[in-house]
């Protein structure tokens, strides 16, 4: 081996100078950041004192997309949002816990995305409770087992989500707390090659959301529908020549490769889960109000409704049918507006559409929330 000349070695010793100052300056910071963290927690602790003896909830929505929105505007890199937002995520969820650790279910397993969404909004310093549908999901926040439920709303693809809006049919006194808004990037996960994959698993929504690219790849798989994406991942990762359509975190969790990556359709493919339990949500002037209602069975019964919306001018951000289920052909219709419920016109705008309704059911105001990776 070839001994280094002189200003090789004087070049080497200066640059181990430099990197031990530039890590002995990294570990000052590091203190300083602790420091400041738990000075941020303890002044977050007396607010839960503060809450507690007005008898408020822990969790504020509106609250954290403040604190979320001025930190990442104030951002000026070289982090990306991405990693700012769950770096704070984490310190709201940790100080949140100090004042009560809230119980949160998901439609499971682990690496789910609907467990994903929940992470999103909650942070890792929370109880999770995984079950296996979203009708359990709803059960166990209505019998008070846990404060919260994270459930699929709707897809930019397929629209709304079934078994969510026959849940809200069946349970309406649970109220939409908070929303989050989830962009959707499906992967190919296997252990195998491309030409050896016989069947593809995925939940129903994935396959669909993918249907152009698998029918172009794997047009002789067999595409095989399972509870959730990660159940998927897991079933890939015991079969020989099975894949499944999933998340890169389903991947690092179950020891897959991913093969192709972001094959979803449309690029811009967005979930939006609703935050379900029996909490109000505070208004804070950047807000989207939900409701179910249910209109006469005859001609222009519709029409008159949503001209509620139009003459307060009331601007509609989601409209689904659904059927009602009364045996007859009759349909429910859930919608959301931007507007709280404590808004001048929307309380206006409401007592008019009552007028014009067999059935109306405010399933919530609560803030709006940006798209999230």
């Amino acid at each position: 081996m070839a001994r280094k000349s002189d200003s090789e070695q004087t070049t080497s010793a200066k640059s181990a100078a430099q990197l031990k100052s530039l890590r002995s300056a990294i570990d000052k910071l590091d203190l300083q950041i602790l420091k400041l963290i738990n000075e941020r927690a303890a002044y977050a602790a007396e607010i839960g004192k503060l809450k507690n003896d007005d008898g408020a909830e822990v969790f504020s929505p509106g609250r954290e997309e403040e604190v979320l929105k001025n930190i990442l505007e104030a951002n000026k890199g070289p982090l990306d949002e991405s990693t700012v937002r769950a770096v704070f995520r984490e310190i709201m969820s940790g100080s949140r816990a100090l004042q009560k650790v809230l119980k949160v279910a998901y439609l499971g397993p682990e690496y789910s995305y609907s467990h994903l969404a929940a992470v999103e909004r909650f942070g890792q310093a929370v109880e999770y409770m995984r079950v296996g549908s979203i009708a359990s999901v709803f059960e166990v926040v209505n019998r008070g087992q846990v404060d919260f439920g994270v459930v699929p709303l709707e897809n930019s693809t397929d629209g709304g989500v079934s078994d969510t809006l026959d849940m809200f049919m069946r349970l309406p006194q649970l109220k939409i707390c908070a929303e989050v808004r989830l962009r959707i990037h499906h992967n190919l996960l296997a252990n195998c090659e491309q030409e050896m994959i016989r069947r593809v698993y995925s939940k129903p929504q994935a396959l669909a959301q993918c249907r152009n690219w698998l029918s172009k790849n794997l047009p002789h798989a067999d595409l095989k529908d399972v509870s959730s994406t990660a159940v998927a991942a897991q079933l890939a990762s015991q079969e020989p020549g099975a894949a499944a359509v999933a998340s890169r975190q389903a991947a690092v969790k179950y020891n897959l490769r991913i093969l192709y990556a972001n094959i979803e359709d449309y690029p811009h493919n967005e979930t939006r889960f609703a935050v379900i339990g029996l909490q109000e949500s505070a208004r804070t002037g950047n807000d989207k109000t939900a409701l179910m209602f249910k209109v006469p069975h005859q001609p222009g019964s519709l029409v008159d409704a949503l001209e509620v919306f139009k003459a307060n001018k009331l601007n509609l951000t989601w409209i689904e049918s659904f059927p009602a289920k009364t045996g007859k052909q009759e349909y429910m219709f859930f919608v959301d507006f931007d507007g709280h419920i404590d808004d001048p016109k929307v309380k206006k705008a409401l007592q008019g559409l009552e007028k014009k309704c067999e059935q109306l059911v405010i399933l919530g105001s609560y803030p709006m929330a940006a798209p999230c990776e």
